[in-house]
């Protein structure tokens, strides 16, 4: 399939127009970044993350209010995706030495409750589990499905026939189900996602997150000065820039604007802008090897048509394989549920994004060197 045969379009003629709206594009977006700042997950700001889909409706207002007693300070308590999904978020990484005793009690009288009189004694406790030693392993097996039922995470210490210990869980998101089974027992619900970052672990990967954007910048710049001549690679760096600014910037203009979509920065965003770069660095790559094409066939025809010439040559390839793309995206993106949500949403206004400064950014920079320094590109 063929579209876009006959296409003579002025690209280069226009590229001052193009270069207003990149900058007012990167001007909003650098002012929301500055002054609304971006939304960081948990990933990187460290803390306890717990999404809950319910049966019913459920007012977030509500369950606010029935998590205020739990000890755990200010929750975060907003929608996750439609009206049964809920997202509870805390700083904390540990239960509080305050809270500790009462959720020991509340897994004693849970253990009671089925095994009155049992004789059982703890040989760990951490910040995070307890251990119980039983006095057989058939006991363990059976108190282990009587606590996961109700709503702790229990487990066997070891694999062996004849284990007598059993771990049980303590940490935020566990004391958070337990009040929510406890006071919405009228709405059952399961655990979507539940995440735990420590503060110094959050601060790494940020920081590992750009050095890795940073490097794939550095490394295609190296590959494309190799490949091509320096500036096609500054050029293509810049563009590249480019897409990941008004991008970073669309998500500190749109976080909490629309309804259902979480556009908060993780590991899964990172990777969307990881995998961003490449899509968009292909479709200049495309272009570029065009245009040192037509420089060898026409040796004798201006830098400015041979740019305008092979971007049109291009256009039907970039539409067709963007427009396929786009289309996959979007389906994920209403269809592919929370946890693939943002990251298709991401790459689908990212690709819009990357084919645009791949067809008027690009290759207008590299004309602008060379007209600017009047030095003549050949190959």
């Amino acid at each position: 399939m063929r579209i876009f045969a006959n296409l003579n379009v002025n690209f280069l003629g226009k590229r001052k127009l193009f270069y207003t709206i990149s900058a007012a594009l990167l001007f909003i977006g650098i002012i929301n970044i500055i002054f609304r700042g971006l939304e960081f997950g948990v990933d990187f700001k460290g803390g306890s993350e717990i999404v809950l889909q319910f049966q019913k409706q459920v007012e977030i207002g509500d369950v606010r209010s029935k998590l205020e007693n739990t000890g755990l300070g200010n929750l975060e308590v907003k929608t996750f995706g439609g009206e049964t999904g809920v997202l509870i978020r805390t700083d904390l990484q540990e239960i509080p030495r305050e809270i500790y005793p009462q959720i020991l009690n509340n897994i004693d009288e849970t253990i009671n409750k089925s095994f009155p009189g049992l004789e059982k004694r703890i040989v760990d406790s951490t910040s995070n589990s307890v251990t119980y030693e039983l006095p057989n392993p058939d006991t363990t097996d059976r108190l282990i499905g009587i606590l996961n039922q109700a709503g702790f995470q229990a487990g066997e210490v070891s694999g062996e026939p004849n284990n007598k210990e059993i771990n049980v869980s303590v940490g935020i998101a566990d004391w958070i189900k337990e009040n929510i089974r406890e006071r919405m027992a009228d709405n059952p619900f399961e655990i979507l996602k539940e995440d735990k970052v420590g503060p110094k672990v959050g601060s790494e990967l940020k920081q590992d997150a750009v050095i890795a954007i940073f490097l794939s910048l550095v490394v295609i710049l190296i590959y494309l000065a190799f490949r091509f001549k320096f500036i096609f690679a500054l050029g293509a760096v810049v563009s590249l820039f480019h897409n990941v600014l008004i991008t970073l910037g669309l998500f500190s203009i749109l976080y909490n604007v629309i309804p259902g979509l979480n556009l908060e920065i993780d590991l899964t965003i990172v990777a969307a802008f990881l995998t961003l770069i490449g899509y968009s660095i292909n479709d200049t790559v495309v272009i570029f090897d065009r245009i040192r094409e037509n420089l060898k066939i026409h040796k004798t025809l201006p830098l400015f048509d041979i740019i305008n010439m092979s971007v049109n040559k291009t256009m039907s390839r970039t539409v067709l394989t963007g427009g396929k793309t786009l289309f996959t995206l979007l389906v994920l993106t209403i269809y592919g549920g929370e946890v693939l949500r943002a990251f298709a949403f991401t790459l689908f206004f990212g690709i819009i994004i990357g084919t645009y400064s791949s067809i008027f950014v690009a290759g207008a920079l590299v004309y602008e060197y060379a007209s600017r320094s009047k030095k003549r590109v050949q190959f």
